[in-house]
């Protein structure tokens, strides 16, 4: 899969933003990008994550590469403004205030595990998002959330949860657990020059 340059970054959180903005503020126009690059052309799996003042606003995303990542960027960015059911539409004297995320994700693979504690030792804190899925339940985090959940038992716990499945459903073996990577840049870290959640439809994040 193609890696991501700075130009890239730069064009993909510009549309994300004016895909928002456009919904908001008379004359403004969605900024798709002119030149679109081989890895902006690719279909991946995306998140848009929005953050006012370093809290949650809002996440959307689409694991499964559906369509071409400019698509989904611009798809997603909407969603997580408007159409994120944890949190009220974002309003216009709100967009100053918020950082956008965009996480790009590798395909999800099965961890093929004998128990529990094989789970734990195969699970990579900081590099693995987690999917668990048990009957018609569901859910993911992203890989940023071990930053909030550093402790293994925790956060497969605590995504039991969102799934609305029992805390200790990733214990048993009819459970399946996936693991994928993400490449990650926001608003925030490109401009210091620096290197997250509710369903829709295809399954959220953070």
């Amino acid at each position: 899969m193609s890696t991501f340059t700075g130009q890239d970054k730069d064009a993909l959180l510009r549309l994300a933003r004016s895909a928002i903005s456009s919904n908001l503020l008379e004359g403004v126009t969605i900024q798709r990008p002119l030149r679109i690059s081989q890895a902006m052309k690719e279909k991946r799996g995306c998140f848009v994550t929005l953050h006012k003042q370093g809290v949650l606003r809002g996440c959307i995303g689409t694991i499964e590469p559906v369509k071409p990542l400019v698509m989904l960027v611009e798809e997603n960015a909407v969603n997580a403004a408007f159409r994120d059911p944890r949190f009220p539409p974002v309003d216009k004297d709100e967009l100053p205030a918020i950082d956008i995320e965009i996480s790009v994700l590798t395909l999800p693979r099965v961890l093929r595990c004998e128990d529990c504690e094989d789970l734990k030792r195969q699970l990579k804190p900081g590099m693995h998002g987690v999917i668990i899925s048990r009957g018609n339940c569901r859910a993911t985090f992203l890989p940023q959330v071990w930053e909030q959940l550093p402790d293994k038992e925790s956060f497969l716990e605590c995504l039991c949860r969102k799934g609305c499945m029992d805390k200790n459903a990733w214990k048993d073996t009819g459970t399946v657990v996936e693991v994928y990577e993400a490449e990650y840049f926001s608003e925030k870290k490109n401009a210091d020059n620096e290197g997250c959640v509710s369903v829709f439809n295809p399954i959220d994040s953070e």
